[in-house]
């Protein structure tokens, strides 16, 4: 009896386990079709900036700047949860495989869960809370850019920052690596149109804000796909959490039907056990 009674537990938590990670899975769900729009609109914007930023510099190619006394800033966008299978993992697998142009490159790490497992590493400089859902991207942005700006501000003498971007994809399980260097990369090539933009700012400037709307779009872009990534690994690792939980209990009800089979036979033989007796 007591077995069984320990087998019933046991089922009656699975079952609350199950339900937990299936509430998790639909989450997850939910926001892959919100993540969707969002990323499909965010790639048209980062297109069409980089294709203003193209148009403007064929007509005024002596406004490009070359990439002069830089240091390398490594943006890791890991997560903010867990139950993402190996999302972290793959991120600092690529992270040790990579070589940066200089030998000492600044981390700046978006996400609790990969920020614990680089809490000892002394290239550290900026940890930050990565968003849990669409809605919390953008605040996440704000705060990477000031403190960012704060730490820029502590280095000594003036330096360009070259900003690499470590980034789950979504679809698939590898990492990419982005450079966002805005137009820095940029070959001078004959104008697309017969005539020049017209424009409402001094060039100069106008190339600088078109830059900071780049980056802010592109990174944008970067965390949403980031964060449609991570609920992709979610809703897999969910699912074959499930299917491991049904097996068990399939398993545990198999064992629990046994004992009560016993049990059963047990008092058939005490019930005709008794009989005999008082027959006797």
């Amino acid at each position: 009896m007591s077995k069984r009674r320990d087998l019933d537990r046991r089922l009656r938590g699975l079952g609350e386990i199950r339900g937990i990670m299936k509430a998790m899975k639909n989450l997850a769900l939910m926001e892959t079709h919100k993540l969707t729009r969002f990323l499909a609109t965010q790639h048209r914007v980062v297109e069409n900036i980089r294709a203003a930023a193209e148009d403007f510099l064929s007509f005024h190619p002596q406004f490009f700047a070359e990439e002069g006394i830089t240091r390398d800033v490594f943006l890791l966008v890991g997560s903010e949860r867990g139950f993402c299978g190996d999302f972290n993992d793959t991120l600092l697998r690529h992270l040790n495989g990579h070589s940066p142009r200089s030998d000492n490159p600044a981390l700046i790490v978006v996400g609790s869960k990969l920020s614990s497992k680089l809490a000892d590493d002394p290239r550290v400089v900026v940890q930050l809370e990565g968003p849990a859902m669409l809605e919390e991207v953008q605040p996440v942005l704000r705060k990477l850019v000031e403190a960012l700006g704060r730490w820029q501000a502590t280095q000594a003498g003036p330096c360009l920052l070259r900003l690499t971007v470590f980034h789950n994809q979504p679809g698939d399980a590898t990492v990419k690596t982005t450079l966002l260097n805005p137009f820095t990369h940029w070959t001078a090539q004959k104008p697309r149109h017969g005539h020049a933009p017209l424009l409402n700012l001094e060039p100069r400037v106008y190339l600088a804000q078109l830059a900071d709307h780049y980056l802010f779009a592109a990174l944008h872009e970067i965390f949403y796909g980031s964060l449609m990534a991570e609920n992709q690994r979610r809703i897999r690792h969910m699912e074959s959490a499930v299917r491991r939980t049904e097996q068990k209990t399939t398993e545990l009800r198999r064992k629990r039907n046994g004992i009560r089979q016993e049990e059963i036979t047990e008092e058939i033989e005490v019930i005709m056990l008794n009989a005999e007796t008082l027959r006797a």
